[in-house]
């Protein structure tokens, strides 16, 4: 078992809340929420997102966060230590760092994406394209082996001198840096898109009562999303719990969390729909809204090579926050059982992730990590990955952790556990409630939807 030095401790709440917000907020908020609220029509689906937040997310986050605390371990010993020795339940914890290893691999592929389109702005490369042209640019990256590796190449070892540093040096220093800077750059953006003809078509889009393309399927899209979006079910709340102060109000930290979270998803909103909307495009884009349209409609801005590079690097700040907990989780295992120095564990544990990501990276350009693979399953690696870790990885690990927080962990530590400093005690009874049927059933159905059930 590592030392407390190895292990490290954040040196503030704040700096906790930050952490895990930076967490929680990643791509999936400025890059995927966007655009699957295009696809279903906002309005309701909105709602119904924020919802599953409230009823199915935030209490899964706050699970995640007391086992941490309790145990003061990563996945795999906060569940060894709070269940009777060679139980089963351990396996919920490497099914928890086996996640955040898979996601890590490919989620850097698209960081390294936003990275080049960084570049691309500053050096002015996208101004002045049509749409054709700017769709082009993206084609290329994405076909491109040199340029997807170097950039993958390039966030990996970014995140890693951050993990490296430690949980104070490293991971807390940086999201005092990271978290603010991303909400300027988003504020900034806001201002400029209030100013926008498409704001008021845009205001009414996300947050009118439209139902016109709302569907069952769309209800568990919803679900899903809220579930992936807080970093659950990957290890990364749990691992970060385990830094916690043992006094700390982890129900309020939760709380907090999840509303800097659902604060960005929405602001990204009312970022990418004004332009949007101002330049004709459909909010129904769907995943190329970021990389093909945004760029094509920044261009025609005034001070849109600032305005493009500003955005840019929003997703990487974005990307680079939740990177950290991902490779976090997997480097805490090798500190807490296998005892390793941290700068061994997130050498090995940066350098196997980056390995596994060399087929993701090549996904477009190689018959053998590319339509190999896409003949007999029907996806390519990075499609694979993305398909195993968000419909059956995430949902199957927050279903254990919801059912062992909610039936097995023992009565009285659970709630002793939840009370420990916080005055939002009241809520102990509905939390519980919520854990054991509500959370379960959502679960149930994701599955069911990957099955293609429903």
């Amino acid at each position: 078992m590592a030392d407390a030095a190895e292990r490290g401790q954040w040196h503030s709440r704040l700096g906790f809340v930050l952490a895990a917000a930076g967490s929680a907020v990643g791509l999936g908020n400025i890059w995927k929420f966007p655009y699957i609220t295009g696809e279903n029509g906002g309005g309701f689906f909105v709602l119904i997102y924020l919802g599953c937040v409230a009823l199915v997310g935030l209490p899964i986050m706050t699970a995640e966060i007391l086992l941490g605390r309790a145990a003061q371990r990563s996945p795999v010993g906060a569940f060894r230590k709070l269940s009777a020795s060679g139980s089963p339940w351990v396996s919920a914890g490497f099914l928890g760092v086996a996640a955040a290893f898979v996601i890590l691999s490919y989620y850097s592929i698209v960081a390294g994406w936003a990275l080049h389109y960084t570049w691309l702005s500053i050096s002015g490369a996208l101004s002045g394209k049509d749409s054709e042209a700017v769709g082009a640019v993206f084609g290329e990256l994405y076909q491109s082996p040199g340029l997807n590796l170097f950039w993958h190449a390039l966030f990996m070892g970014l995140t890693m001198v951050v993990v490296w540093s430690g949980v104070q040096r490293g991971i807390e220093r940086w999201a005092r840096v990271l978290m603010p800077a991303m909400f300027i750059a988003l504020l900034a953006m806001l201002v400029y898109c209030v100013q926008l003809p498409g704001f008021g078509p845009a205001l009414d889009f996300v947050f009118g009562a439209h139902s016109e393309k709302l569907t069952a399927a769309s209800v568990l899209e919803a679900l899903g999303h809220s579930f992936f979006t807080l970093s659950l079910g990957m290890g990364a709340m749990l691992t970060y719990g385990s830094y916690f102060d043992r006094e700390g109000d982890a129900v309020k930290a939760s709380l907090a969390i999840g509303l800097l979270d659902t604060a960005v998803a929405l602001l990204a909103c009312m970022v990418l729909f004004p332009i949007t909307f101002s330049h004709g495009m459909e909010a129904a884009a769907g995943p190329g809204l970021v990389f093909k349209g945004i760029p094509m409609a920044l261009g025609e801005l005034p001070f849109g090579r600032l305005l493009s590079t500003i955005f840019f690097a929003l997703l990487v700040f974005a990307a680079l926050t939740s990177a950290i907990s991902l490779l976090e989780v997997t480097t805490a295992y090798l500190i807490d059982e296998r005892g390793w120095p941290r700068r061994r564990a997130t050498l090995v544990t940066g350098t196997l992730v980056a390995l596994l990501g060399v087929p993701s990276a090549l996904s477009g350009s190689s018959a053998l990590f590319g339509s190999g693979l896409q003949e007999r399953l029907g996806r390519n690696w990075f499609d694979f990955f993305d398909y195993l870790a968000s419909n059956w990885m995430l949902p199957l690990g927050g279903m254990l952790t919801a059912l062992f927080v909610g039936y097995r962990l023992d009565a009285a530590l659970r709630q002793e556990e939840f009370l420990r400093g916080t005055t939002l005690g009241s809520l102990y009874r509905a939390w519980l409630g919520l854990l054991r049927y509500l959370v379960p059933v959502g679960m149930a159905l994701v599955f069911l939807n990957a099955l293609g059930v429903l």
